[in-house]
């Protein structure tokens, strides 16, 4: 049987187990709105933060790298303790070859670290995750 997605298309999905809940980075906002396995509260906080400041068809990887700190999305993000799990490029070192590695960030980490901003074509933004208490707690 042959796999008919794309690599980037892997990326859209929703997980939920007993205290997280998992997105991947490549669903829309609109995608998540119109979802039945996304949490009433969460669409509650994309309608009320992030959707008053992007789109329907960002993407969750497209917005990211545009966030400023006194951004909705940026407080709702940061109230979640919301994480994001990145693969980097990584050049050649001594005994290293060139390639990808993966690292799990907090939208503080995200905006602190200037080199994910300049290079976000080739950085690639899996997943958003958070956990279920830390979304009950997110006040509107």
């Amino acid at each position: 049987m042959q796999n008919s997605r794309t690599g980037y298309e892997a990326f859209e999905y929703v997980l939920n187990d007993i205290s997280h809940v998992y997105i991947g980075a490549r669903l829309t906002y609109g995608q998540l709105m119109e979802r039945d396995d996304v949490p009433f509260k969460l669409r509650a906080i994309l309608a009320h933060y992030m959707l008053k400041e992007v789109a329907e068809d960002t993407t969750v990887s497209d917005h990211l790298f545009f966030i400023q700190k006194n951004d909705l999305s940026y407080l709702a993000y940061k109230q979640m303790k919301a994480k994001f799990k990145l693969n980097i490029w990584q050049e050649a070192e001594e005994r290293k070859k060139a390639g990808y590695t993966s690292r799990i960030y907090t939208i503080d980490e995200i905006l602190a670290d200037e080199s994910l901003r300049r290079n976000r074509d080739i950085t690639v933004v899996e997943e958003w995750s958070f956990k279920k208490f830390a979304l009950v707690s997110v006040g509107l």
